[in-house]
């Protein structure tokens, strides 16, 4: 049986994932531009599922939906997949695969159908279990899930039960077919810890062991960026003395401390001033990542980010400014985003021709 992957921007490190995991299983996932084969599997996001569900609905052969927005909302998208994979997809995909190809109507654990609704997955993914690529090499998933439970973050709701790690062995042994190691994790410097309270030793435990003549290590930068409480002296030492990358990449979110405890974010706009200075101090780029739009977000609130934006560029931080999206499964699902206010489109359409701000923010609508 055939079993291709619908290509789409923005999915290629989820293919790298599942192709590995398929491949320890037997299973070979060919990539394709369109639903084709006898199974066409599928990674629904924000930015893709209005246009991919279109296709699922005319495909021709047999479909799996999985990532955050079939997640999210796996009632609506089993009424056009037929079958729609919830959460991990590591040990689910193949045993859903091995059920196909043998004609069984048994339903699998971590699988939604419009028959049968939502069979609960019975495991959490056991990051050593499975290798974090395959032949087309990507990034190394060091952690997996948040214990911090922000309003408008999938992370949580698609990885739920807190952070999971996979072990210095097995993140080493990845990083030896690697020039550029790079890592995907909610924080990296709560490798080896519950996400709460850093474990230093376990992250230099780590970046020793990742290390090697010939090879590049890129820690704390995206996709592996920090949270600002985490952000020490001694972490910084960490990414200076093991690190190529000369930026550190942290989410602030909000210059408002209501808007930041409305979402949940679990800090103040102090702890992430302190941190960009720490950054700066260290001879590091601090990089930022700022939501405007929050649908309980008041003028003098946006304004306020407006305010912290201006402050940290003035300092010579880079920018990523987000207009809030509501996601599946999130709490702020279905709140809209409020309007920008026409000072912010100013300033940061400003900033982005300087090359200090990029982000969905600056597209109007």
């Amino acid at each position: 049986m055939r079993v291709n992957w619908r290509h789409t921007r923005g999915t290629t490190n989820t293919f790298s994932v599942l192709s590995a995991a398929l491949e320890q299983a037997g299973w070979r996932l060919h990539e394709t531009d369109r639903p084709a084969g006898e199974v066409t599997c599928y990674s629904l996001n924000v930015a893709n599922e209005g246009e991919l569900l279109a296709e699922i609905e005319s495909a021709d052969c047999t479909t799996i939906a999985g990532g955050p927005s079939a997640t999210g909302r796996w009632r609506d998208v089993a009424r056009t997949a037929d079958y729609v994979v919830v959460g991990e997809g590591e040990r689910t995909l193949p045993l859903l695969l091995d059920a196909i190809e043998a004609g069984s109507l048994k339903p699998i654990p971590g699988t939604a159908t419009a028959r049968d609704g939502l069979v609960l997955p019975g495991h959490a993914v056991l990051l050593d279990a499975f290798p974090p690529f395959g032949p087309r090499r990507g990034y190394i998933e060091c952690s997996r899930g948040c214990p911090h439970d922000c309003a408008y973050c999938q992370t949580p709701r698609l990885f739920p039960g807190g952070m999971r790690h996979r072990s210095i062995d097995a993140c080493a042994e990845a990083a030896r077919a690697l020039t550029d190691v790079r890592f995907v994790t909610p924080n990296a410097l709560a490798y080896g810890s519950g996400g709460r309270t850093p474990r230093l030793e376990k992250v230099r435990r780590l970046l020793t062991a990742v290390t090697r003549k010939g090879a590049r290590v890129w820690f704390g930068t995206f996709p592996s960026e920090v949270r600002p409480e985490f952000v020490t002296d001694e972490a910084l030492d960490l990414v200076r003395e093991f690190c190529a990358n000369s930026r550190v990449h942290l989410g602030i979110q909000s210059g408002s401390d209501r808007v930041l405890g409305f979402i949940g974010r679990g800090h103040t706009l102090d702890d992430g001033l302190t941190a960009v200075d720490r950054i700066r101090d260290h001879g590091l780029e601090p990089a930022v990542d700022v939501i405007l739009g929050f649908p309980f977000e008041t003028d003098q609130e946006q304004e306020a980010t407006l305010d912290l934006v201006r402050h940290l560029a003035a300092r010579g931080c880079r920018i990523h400014a987000h207009r809030f999206t509501p996601l599946p499964g999130t709490p702020l699902a279905g709140h809209p985003s409020r309007p920008i206010l026409p000072a912010v489109y100013r300033v940061f359409g400003r900033l982005a021709l300087e090359g200090r701000l990029t982000g969905s923010v600056l597209e109007r609508g």
